[in-house]
């Protein structure tokens, strides 16, 4: 009578006591699942999940768009902007932290938006 709630097909009927027991167990696995979950989930608020990349020429006797702006953000649009300016004979590379979806430093256009574009993707 049992033993259709069990998942194999032993020919073992298990009483209701064995059965409470399971379901006991089932909860308790349910409920760590949940707080990992939590935990998981509060966790992943501090990920990179917003990515902005824009791709400029800030020579204009220079090739074309090599220098770039990526800003990289979590949720609450916390992170860092990283800027590359490729010249000829050099490469400066720039990083500015970013909170709430500004920097206590001065951006450049580019940044501002690299920045822009992050804030505008969607968490999924």
């Amino acid at each position: 009578m049992f033993s259709r709630f069990q998942g194999n097909q032993s020919s073992k009927e298990q009483t209701p006591k064995e059965l409470i027991q399971q379901v006991q167990k089932l909860q308790e696995d349910l409920a760590n699942t949940k707080k990992e979950l939590q935990k998981f989930q509060q966790e992943m608020k501090k990920a990179i999940t917003k990515v902005g990349v824009i791709r400029f020429n800030p020579f204009r006797e220079i090739g074309g768009d090599q220098s770039f702006s990526v800003a990289l953000l979590d949720e609450s649009n916390n992170g860092v902007v990283i800027t590359s300016y490729y010249g000829r004979d050099v490469n400066r590379i720039y990083a500015k932290p970013i909170q709430k979806g500004s920097s206590e430093y001065q951006l450049a256009n580019e940044e501002t938006e690299a920045v822009k574009k992050a804030m505008q993707e969607t968490v999924k």
